[in-house]
């Protein structure tokens, strides 16, 4: 008899509809306007280091006393409160511009949809993300939340919908002779920098680790649903994105950018094609908005359990989450996805999780002294996000220095906030040594 715990397919659906719940249709466009007909080499790129740090974070569980994520095993590994806190700040802002992220893909393809797109003058799409948004919060104050059923038919009926859109669009492309993998001239950096503004899209995985106690087996069933999840997001990926590049010009990826997988699907599957593909993706921002809102509120109240986030925040003995941390949450992504661009906000979500899967995966290579750890996967992890890192700094720096600017400007307010609270004692007990050497050269003055 069943326990009401979830199993190994609900739980796959449940990372599933994290990754390709919204990402694929927030980063596509963005990711072939860098690489091109290699963008699926991209994705696969992103993949593999995704499934590397899937790697560490599974065998840190493994051999951690505490079961938990990311903050957890800082805080056992390292016995550092300060560091622990700073990455969890560090995730809890990722999950707050992947939130971001898909509210502007919302925002966006309904305003293609219904194709208003300015009223009273003013833009549509900030608007609609921010309602998105707002709504959302609202439905989780009530508890208005997809039983688990449903939301495995979504993420079933999201997938259904990729593969046959990619099936379709590569057996018309290969009919058609148009077909194109990007085998032909010299590789370059192009598929890494786009790697790296992608890995966004890979992230949902880690969600299984805040949801154990719902899980049947989590020790068994989590590491097995992580790395099946990550193939098939792959796999889904890969798929979309040769048909994407191979159907559009460079300049029409560029223009369409958000909608590029809906405009891909015209040539051979009509304007009903469009519909179904924006359909669908209405339908995966918005759940992606709900799922990680919820999660993300959750992951917060653990935080302020551990009071690793000020009190303000939210009550941590309240029943569920906190309604104050729902609503700020839902303040400061709606001020993400109104005022920030869909490159910002891509940009700075991935740089938030490129951070912190890579320090997981450094955290797991300090323990390949135990048998149950194999250096090799948090090695290239390692590797792979700080190749990431550099890449995509040095891209924005050069090649979008406006959202440089603002993503840095953002990244530095965060860490000086993090750096400020998590200091906050010794930083008062130095400010009251200031002032106490102030006063007695004031006395000692003739």
């Amino acid at each position: 008899m069943s326990d009401g715990r979830l199993g190994l397919p609900a739980s796959v659906s449940i990372a599933l509809g994290g990754m390709i719940g919204g990402g694929i249709f927030s980063v596509l466009g963005l990711a072939a306007t860098i690489a091109g007909a290699r963008t699926w080499l991209a994705f696969t790129l992103a993949g593999v280091v995704a499934a590397c740090a899937g790697y560490s974070y599974n065998r840190l569980n493994a051999v951690s006393d505490a079961k938990g994520g990311s903050v957890t095993y800082v805080q056992q590994f390292s016995q550092n409160t300060t560091l622990a806190g700073m990455v969890g700040w560090t995730l809890l802002f990722g999950y707050i511009g992947s939130m971001a992220m898909y509210a502007y893909a919302f925002g966006s393809f309904t305003v293609e949809l219904a194709g208003v797109h300015s009223l009273l003058g003013l833009p549509t799409r900030p608007l609609i993300s921010a309602l998105a948004v707002a709504g959302f919060v609202g439905l989780n104050l009530v508890g208005a939340r997809a039983s688990g059923t449903t939301e495995n038919v979504l993420v079933g009926a999201k997938i259904a919908i990729l593969l046959l859109v990619g099936g379709w669009g590569a057996l018309y492309g290969a009919r058609s002779g148009v077909l194109d993998i990007g085998a032909t001239g010299g590789v370059g950096v192009s598929p890494l920098v786009a790697a790296a503004v992608s890995f966004v899209a890979f992230q949902g995985w880690q969600l299984l680790f805040y949801d154990r106690d719902s899980i049947r087996d989590p020790d068994h069933t989590i590491p097995r649903a992580v790395y099946v999840a990550i193939v098939v997001a792959v796999f889904v990926y890969i798929l979309v994105a040769v048909v994407a590049t191979s159907l559009l010009t460079p300049q029409q990826i560029l223009e369409y950018e958000h909608v590029a997988l809906a405009k891909a699907a015209e040539p051979f599957m009509g304007r009903a094609g469009y519909a179904l593909v924006s359909v669908a993706a209405l339908v995966s921002t918005g759940s992606a908005i709900n799922a990680t809102l919820f999660s993300g509120a959750h992951f917060a109240k653990g935080m302020l359990s551990e009071h690793l986030l000020p009190d303000r925040i939210g009550d941590p003995t309240a029943n569920g989450v906190p309604d104050r941390t729902l609503v700020l949450l839902g303040i400061v992504t709606i001020g993400f996805t109104a005022a920030g661009s869909l490159n910002g906000v891509t940009s700075f979500a991935s740089l938030s999780f490129i951070v912190v899967f890579g320090a997981m995966s450094a955290l797991a290579f300090t323990q390949r002294h135990r048998t149950a750890v194999n250096p090799l996967p948090p090695a290239v992890g390692v590797v792979g996000c700080a190749t990431f890192l550099v890449l995509m700094t040095y891209h924005l720096a050069v090649d979008e220095p406006n959202v440089f600017g603002a993503v840095i400007l953002t990244a530095v307010a965060v860490f000086v906030v993090e750096l400020t609270y998590f200091e906050r004692d010794r930083l008062q007990r130095v400010a009251s040594a200031v002032e106490d050497g102030l006063e007695e050269r004031t006395s000692n003055r003739p």
